[in-house]
């Protein structure tokens, strides 16, 4: 199966380097894509410049994909995955043994697979994330945040085989004006949108991480489905 990914850069990048980036990103070193043209060209714009969508397709025929999306995992396992690879402030007692206990608990070995697909975590929804491990918004409603503003997936490619497998096939252009407006508007909305109504609309039951701690709640618990 031929699977078309978009990555948004200031630069053309017409062979993506395998061992090349950032390692404190979401999923740790990878090259970072998404099947969405449209937010390729929001990644690849900032405040004082324009970029490129860079346009590609993946052989995936024989690839090992982990798919965060699939029904055994949920959001512990994504968020104990950005608690693994990024910088989280992670202050107070609570925070700190919430930290902990994901890690222990939730966290997922990435080595085996070729490539990882998931929630993109840009500023907003990570600062969601922070207050989730803190105790000041619900399990439910990190959930219901994840959805604001259609962040949408990334598409993570982490092996070398993987790399091996991405053919480049062109790229559109992406102008500062009309894509970082863009861009800066999906992420007001999203904060907009959670200190509004997510932040103020707890409902009776919902879980805290103080009680998944108290239970010692595993991924095989439905209350977190």
């Amino acid at each position: 199966m031929v699977k078309q990914l978009f990555h948004g850069s200031r630069d053309i990048i017409e062979r993506p380097l395998f061992g090349i980036g950032k390692p404190y990103n979401d999923y740790g070193l990878g090259f970072y894509c998404t099947e969405s043209i449209d937010m390729a060209k929001e990644w690849a714009v900032a405040v004082d410049r324009g970029g490129f969508a860079n346009c590609y397709e993946l052989e995936c025929e024989g690839l090992a994909i982990f798919d965060l999306n699939q029904e055994e995992f949920c959001l512990l396992h994504w968020l104990a995955l950005l608690l693994r690879h990024r910088e989280f402030d992670a202050t107070g007692p609570l925070a700190f043994e919430a930290k902990e206990y994901l890690l222990n608990r939730f966290a997922i070995d990435l080595a085996p697979y070729d490539a990882i697909v998931g929630y993109r975590a840009d500023d907003s929804y990570f600062s969601f994330a922070q207050d989730f491990i803190s105790g000041a918004i619900s399990y439910q409603q990190l959930g219901r945040a994840m959805r604001l503003g259609k962040l949408g997936q990334q598409f993570v490619l982490k092996s070398e085989r993987s790399f091996d497998r991405i053919r480049f096939v062109g790229y559109e252009e992406a102008s500062r004006e009309e894509w970082y407006e863009r861009k800066m508007s999906r992420d007001r909305t999203a904060r907009r949108e959670y200190l509004d109504v997510e932040r103020n609309r707890r409902k009776p039951g919902e879980l805290f991480i103080a009680t998944i701690l108290d239970e010692g709640m595993g991924a095989e618990d439905e209350r977190l489905r």
